[in-house]
């Protein structure tokens, strides 16, 4: 999970977040990778792989859930206060189309950032090998900041 930083992202914030993202045992084992980092914005992605796959073959809703969960959770954790990290208070998500191959590219982008409270959203889009892209999830999330862990 080696990424460099985008030229809009500082390299702090980068490093903040990926350095969070090696900590997710899940993330690693996926094999998602950091895309972006912005002040209030994160883009992640997910390979195709049969690590991924429901039984016909396409993503799994758990595993789109999941990278989308990530995305605005870190999309928040890039405007929390040093010190703090967030965690998910809840989400829901609309499943749109499902898809086999290529990969996911979820954008997760802060809607409104308090002192306690952080609400999210992130769009998952599937990128074919073509280069064609789809929309195939959207999330709203709540997360809250916590102390963060040494």
């Amino acid at each position: 999970m080696t990424s460099k930083p985008t030229a809009t992202a500082p390299d702090a914030l980068w490093q903040r977040v990926q350095n969070s993202l090696n900590r997710q045992g899940m993330m690693v084992h996926l094999q998602a990778r950091l895309v972006r980092v912005e002040p209030g914005l994160v883009e992640i992605a997910l390979p195709y792989s049969d690590r991924v796959t429901q039984q016909q073959n396409g993503f799994h809703g758990g595993a789109m859930g999941a990278l989308a969960d990530i995305a605005g959770g870190y999309a928040a954790l890039t405007v929390a206060a040093e010190g703090l990290e967030v965690t998910t208070i809840e989400y829901k998500i609309n499943f749109l189309a499902a898809f086999q191959g290529g990969e996911l590219r979820a954008v997760g982008r802060v809607v409104r950032a308090g002192r306690r409270i952080i609400v999210t959203t992130a769009e998952v889009l599937h990128l074919a090998a073509d280069g064609r892209q789809s929309p195939c999830a959207v999330m709203q999330q709540t997360l809250t900041t916590v102390p963060a862990t040494p």
